[in-house]
Order: C-alpha cells, then sequence, then structure tokens
C-alpha cells in the first residue's frame, strides 16, 4: 500500500474518529432544551448540512494532510494538526453541553487560525492542493457567525 494511501486512511480514521468523539461528548442535541431555547441565527442551516459538510471538509481534509505529510517531513505539521484536532473536538461539548459560548466563540477563532495557518504556512508548497483546505475555512467562518450570534443575541 502506498504511503500516501495508509496516511490518508489514517487521516480519515482520526478526522472522522474526532467528528464522534466531539459529538458524543456534546450529548444528544434532539434532547437539548437549552438548544431549542435559543434564538438561532436565520441562515442556521438545517442539521442534515452539518452532516454532509463535515463529511466533505473531513475527506478534503484528511486527503491534504495526507499529501502534505508525504511532500513535507516536519514536526510543526503534526503539532498543527493536534492542535486543530483538540480544538475541533472540544467545541462541541463547550457548546453544546457546558454552554460555555463565549469560550466556544474563542476555540472556533483558534480552529480557525490553525487551519489557516496549514494554508498559509504550507500553500506555497501545496499548491492547489492547499485548496482543498478552503471547504474546512469557509465552515468555520459560518460556525463563527453562528455561534457569535447566539451569544449576542440571546
Amino acid at each position: 500500500m502506498k504511503p500516501q494511501l495508509k496516511l490518508f486512511l489514517l487521516f480519515l480514521l482520526f478526522n472522522f474518529g474526532g467528528l464522534a468523539l466531539g459529538s458524543y461528548l456534546q450529548g444528544s442535541i434532539a434532547d437539548n432544551e437549552w438548544y431549542a431555547g435559543l434564538n438561532r441565527a436565520p441562515w442556521t442551516p438545517p442539521g442534515w448540512v452539518f452532516g454532509a459538510a463535515w463529511f466533505v471538509i473531513m475527506l478534503a481534509y484528511s486527503y491534504y494532510l495526507s499529501q502534505l505529510s508525504v511532500t513535507i517531513n516536519h514536526r510543526f505539521i503534526s503539532l498543527l494538526y493536534a492542535v486543530s484536532w483538540i480544538l475541533n473536538v472540544a467545541w462541541s461539548p463547550l457548546f453544546f453541553r457546558f454552554h460555555a459560548m463565549q469560550f466556544a466563540l474563542l476555540v472556533l477563532g483558534l480552529l480557525f487560525a490553525s487551519i489557516l495557518t496549514f494554508f498559509l504556512f504550507f500553500g506555497r508548497r501545496m499548491g492547489e492542493l492547499s485548496f482543498l483546505l478552503l471547504p474546512y475555512l469557509v465552515w468555520l467562518g459560518i460556525a463563527f457567525s453562528l455561534n457569535w450570534f447566539v451569544i449576542f443575541n440571546n
């Protein structure tokens, strides 16, 4: 098996595992009376969009990371990935379970900065593959706006 394929499968496992862990730690949104009572932004997408968006984002992100890891051998990649993974897992329970909306917004901002760092720091070497990070960055921008709206309209 090629190293890129092994890495792609490994990143898929870690990334989707991170989403599953974050979802588990957040608890059920369907039974979350606090969330149901929030004044949410008018542009909040329907629930199914979140799953579809994260599926596409994690596929693209995993492929990008597998190519990046084969192209550039740099410890900073591992550190930046670990930080972004922890931030991604942390947001859901912070927001949905602990209702720490301001802290969750900070976590989103830091996650956005970490993914943007991949784009800016490795963009020249990775070329067009760096554009695989754009869906993640756009989605984080949307999530930031939704989180911001909830904080300032509740």
